[in-house]
């Protein structure tokens, strides 16, 4: 069809502005489906990548950096509702699950340029996202647990990943 994977991983940002706004309006079971579908992008790339044999460095590297950005945008999204809706702890509990989720994705980098496998822990970037997904679903009864149990998990997924740097790199000191 002529689309490269990196024109995808554009469309996936893009996609997720408009995610970011149709929450931050108030439509949050919209913002719901439309997290699902707009990270279908994330999966795709990568897919069409492997096919047409287009992978590269600089798209892998492209792909990474842009799904951080949708993801801070969408909690964004996400924290502009919450603010409008004058709901300060619940909006801090978006903000930690944003700081959690760049976390784990900044450690499993830092971890992988040490040589040091670093996808390890219990929440990776699917199942925050489905996690999401569902708490603007059901956003009555879930979406301030499932933003806590976001900032919780995220950032102990983090933490998971720094102590397997720190176990691994003391086992490979000892050699």
């Amino acid at each position: 069809m002529g689309v490269t994977p990196n024109a995808i991983t554009v469309i996936g940002l893009l996609l997720n502005l408009l995610v970011a706004l149709v929450i931050a309006s108030g439509s949050l079971v919209a913002g719901g489906v439309l997290v699902l579908f707009a990270n279908l992008f994330d999966m795709l790339d990568g897919a069409v990548a492997r096919v047409s044999g287009k992978g590269s460095k600089f798209g892998a590297f492209f792909d990474s950096t842009l799904d951080r950005y949708a993801e801070a945008v969408v909690y964004l999204g996400v924290g502009a509702w919450l603010y409008s809706q004058g709901d300060g702890t619940t909006l801090l509990a978006a903000y930690l699950g944003i700081i959690g989720s760049l976390m784990v994705s900044y450690t499993r980098a830092r971890a992988e340029g040490l040589g040091v496998i670093g996808e390890v822990g219990l929440l990776p970037r699917p199942e925050r996202i489905l996690l999401l997904s569902i708490g603007l679903l059901f956003h009555v009864q879930l979406l301030t647990p499932v933003l806590w149990l976001l900032a919780l998990l995220a950032n102990l997924t983090a933490l998971q990943r720094i102590l397997h740097v720190q176990r691994v790199l003391r086992a490979t000191q000892k050699d």
